[in-house]
């Protein structure tokens, strides 16, 4: 049955409008307000925003049917890629994007959301810069030029390793290591793939060097025990 608190008008206006943005412009940004209308209530728990509209059966069949959802999306996305790359079609670059964000998305709040900020920072730049290895050897046809192109990646993985014992200083770095390669990369122009390669490769990298300049949870209930 149904729940017909907050949350659930808050569903029902976004689903009309999105019927009703579709009926008038037939603009595909209506499946995205479809979207959201279907993941708000979910969303917001996971979130702790609006969890008492939500009892623990429910979140146990959210946590499991969300972990099954994101699974079969990502096996689309695989398919859809490597279909496209057999036909020499580059599209399949956006498909990666997908994967890369979809992954490192979950692996950003599965820490995150335990204040473990120090392992969200660390995990990221391992991530990233691991993805940037793979992907920059992709693009040299030589052995030399893709061990070349896999030296960026392979320092920032370097620097997520480090990250833990040199938190603050680490912390600087990744902020001037990302400055350097947004500088490099718009300095290629600002076509959309050139953009969506520096949001895909900046944002989880500031919010790294943000996580390394936070207090982990644990950091901060241990604060009263060595005062006393």
């Amino acid at each position: 049955m149904l729940k017909k608190d907050p949350v659930f008008w808050w569903a029902t206006g976004i689903f009309v409008l999105a019927l009703g943005l579709f009926a008038a412009t037939q603009n595909q940004f209506w499946l995205a307000l479809m979207i959201g209308s279907y993941l708000l209530r979910p969303t917001l728990a996971s979130l702790g925003v609006a969890r008492s509209n939500v009892d623990e059966r429910q979140m146990s069949i959210h946590y499991r049917s969300g972990n099954i959802g994101f699974a079969v999306t990502i096996i689309v996305c695989v398919i859809c890629m490597v279909k496209l790359g057999m036909e020499d079609n580059h599209d399949f670059e956006l498909f990666a994007m997908a994967i890369v964000i979809g992954l490192a998305a979950k692996a950003l709040f599965n820490v995150i959301l335990a204040k473990n900020y120090r392992a969200a920072a660390s995990k990221i730049l391992i991530s990233v810069g691991l993805l940037m290895a793979l992907f920059g050897s992709f693009d040299a046809s030589s052995f030399v030029g893709r061990l070349l192109q896999t030296i960026p990646g392979l320092a920032i993985a370097g620097v997520g390793l480090l990250s833990r014992k040199y938190p603050r200083p680490i912390g600087i770095v990744v902020l001037a290591l990302t400055a350097l390669l947004l500088v490099v990369i718009l300095g290629k122009g600002l076509s959309w793939g050139q953009i969506a390669t520096a949001v895909v490769i900046g944002i989880p990298l500031v919010l790294a060097a943000l996580c390394l300049f936070s207090r982990d949870k644990t950091d901060n209930d241990a604060e009263p025990e060595s005062a006393t």
